[in-house]
């Protein structure tokens, strides 16, 4: 099976390519487009830092380097509690229209390893995707490997990031407030 995995950052990767590379029925390539990454140089670190993975794994790299900001702004806006959701949909139809249009048998993602992303939603808005594109989406829950992911990044020496990715998410790790409060 030829899968086209979604990589929000080079951290998350390190856990589902270790588990996907030990399939044999499994072609692994990754793909890096993630416009909602605020600010730029934080963009650029993320991206480097999956391409630095994707070279010591072993694993092809597509990068769509779009960093569509204005975009993104203009759909979270007034719709602060929604934007996850907003985020997923626009980063997962991308990635199936990639893999329909690269040929994937398959396409799954990253944030799946990750136990801060809600993953009804992420399952969800994948099978979503897959279906508008005719490409299924591939759902794991790689969540048991989150710790051993941090530890293999620490040890490659990979940039690891304090936020999810966007203005939202970083100005969040400052406040103490709950996530939600801050957008009633």
């Amino acid at each position: 099976m030829k899968l086209l995995m979604h990589i929000c950052c080079g951290p998350c990767a390190t856990y589902p390519t270790k588990i996907l590379q030990q399939d044999d029925d499994i072609e692994l390539y990754g793909l890096f487009f993630n416009p909602n990454i605020q600010p730029y140089t934080e963009y650029s670190k993320r991206m480097e830092t999956a391409r630095q993975f994707a070279q010591a794994a072993g694993l092809k790299l597509i990068t769509v380097d779009e960093y569509n900001l204005v975009e993104f702004l203009r759909n979270a806006a007034f719709r602060e509690s929604m934007r996850c959701r907003m985020c997923y949909a626009m980063r997962l139809e991308r990635a199936a229209s990639v893999a329909r249009n690269g040929g994937f048998d398959a396409f799954t993602t990253t944030m799946l390893v990750s136990p801060y992303q809600k993953h009804e939603w992420v399952k969800e808005i994948g099978r979503e995707a897959g279906e508008k594109y005719g490409v299924p989406f591939l759902y794991r829950d790689f969540r048991e490997g989150y710790k051993e992911g941090v530890e293999i990044s620490k040890a490659m020496g990979l940039y690891r990031q304090q936020y999810c990715g966007c203005i939202y998410s970083e100005m969040e790790r400052y406040i103490s407030k709950k996530k939600g409060e801050l957008y009633k």
